[in-house]
């Protein structure tokens, strides 16, 4: 598996706590999104771990094609061109 799955072609909308830690799935394989339940394994792909600088609400990449992970950047509006 060389590309992640698109998990969503959108953002999931969530409620971030200042200094919690977040497993935020790259592969696009867990059924959790847009967190990681290690589903993973086996395909090179690693959570990208990041700690919360504030609580706040967050728009998390769903489509795994943002260039600011774990942030949705609107990559997800060009999907139909990726590939």
């Amino acid at each position: 598996m060389d590309k992640p799955k698109i998990a969503g072609t959108g953002p999931k909308t969530v409620e971030l706590e200042e200094g919690k830690k977040y497993a935020f799935c790259t592969c696009g394989l867990s059924d959790t999104q847009p967190f990681c339940n290690g589903a993973h394994k086996g395909t090179g792909f690693t959570p990208n771990v990041f700690t919360a600088e504030e609580t706040k609400t967050a728009n998390l990449c769903q489509c795994k094609q943002t260039a600011n992970a774990p942030y949705c950047d609107g990559s997800h509006a060009k999907i139909g061109r990726i590939g």
